[in-house]
């Protein structure tokens, strides 16, 4: 009974010195003026980026890709149009050699004219042209005048007029053990950028969308870097759904004095006046780096607290 004594009362001494190094640690991680809540500090549960989410993700390159070696159909031309796993293409173009590989490129264009943010289009253009990753295909047979593949590897189908270039490996992206999330934490003054664009064109995004951004390898950036998608309160005022819900009405019949956002000569009210640029800015979700080119990059969404949205801000992460 002694000895079972003795060992509750080791048992107890060492957690509570435990919690007592974990309470000095978090008092000493803590930045002065915060309060470490759930709400304040969450831990972030990052998502580790799957063989598929490297090889899949598209990217945005200035430079234009060469596009003299593409596929022109397959096995059952003209009865498919669409090539997947296994499957047999036919490639044209040249330098093909047996046994070499090739990934499948699309060079996009967006059907879709509607901005998604003021200006998204001049950024756009001025940041590159968007590419999907499609897949990967061995070479089989080169003694025809279009080379013959098997696909080995497939994103999405393959089409014909889809580019081939040379296949290259990515370097994997390291663990990311989990810390806490600082969601009001005040501009850092360290590389920021924005996203312009994301897969498939998709304008909210959660927890694995890639998105490209307006920054690249010649400011520093490199595979596994991390960043994070902030959001000002402005940038809800300007945009034309969201700062419909700033015009609504906020009373309640029992306020003598009534509040007022951005006030003006005709809506302004009895009570205090509320600007958007006073309000804190928010972080809204975490962003590892899964490519570069020298002027873009590609990133995945491994942490949300919310949607983000093409066009957010994006600030290099000091932790």
């Amino acid at each position: 009974m002694k000895k079972i004594g003795l060992l509750l009362l080791l048992c107890v001494a060492v957690s509570a010195a435990a919690q007592q190094a974990d309470s000095t640690s978090a008092n000493q991680d803590t930045p002065q003026g915060t309060l470490v809540t759930s709400v304040t500090f969450p831990y972030e549960r990052v998502q580790t980026p799957t063989n598929a989410d490297l090889y899949c993700a598209g990217f945005v390159s200035r430079q234009l890709l060469p596009d003299s070696n593409f596929v022109v159909g397959g096995l059952q031309t003209p009865n498919t149009t669409k090539f997947v796993n296994g499957e047999v293409v036919y490639l044209k173009g040249n330098g093909y050699q047996t046994g070499q590989q090739y990934e499948i490129i699309r060079e996009l264009r967006d059907p879709n004219r509607y901005e998604l943010f003021a200006g998204q289009h001049s950024i756009v253009k001025a940041t590159g042209q968007p590419y999907a990753e499609l897949g990967r295909v061995r070479i089989v047979d080169t003694r025809s005048k279009t080379a013959v593949a098997q696909v080995e590897f497939s994103c999405d189908p393959i089409a014909p007029g889809d580019i081939a270039i040379p296949f290259a490996e990515k370097p994997a992206v390291s663990f990311h053990p989990q810390i806490r999330f600082d969601r009001f934490a005040p501009a850092s003054g360290k590389l920021s950028g924005r996203i312009v664009l994301a897969k498939d064109f998709d304008s909210e995004l959660g927890t694995g969308s890639k998105v490209y951004m307006n920054v690249g390898a010649n400011q520093g950036i490199k595979v596994g870097d991390y960043f994070r998608a902030v959001r000002s309160y402005e940038a809800d005022l300007h945009d034309p759904v969201d700062s419909l819900s700033f015009k609504a009405s906020t009373n309640e019949d029992t306020q003598r004095k009534m509040p007022s956002f951005e006030p003006k000569l005709l809506t302004k009210t009895n009570g205090p006046a509320i600007h958007v640029v006073d309000l804190p800015r928010r972080a809204v979700g975490e962003i590892v780096i899964l490519s570069t080119t020298a002027t873009t990059a590609t990133g995945m969404v491994v942490f949300a607290m919310e949607d983000l949205h093409v066009g957010d801000d994006v600030e290099m992460d000091a932790q």
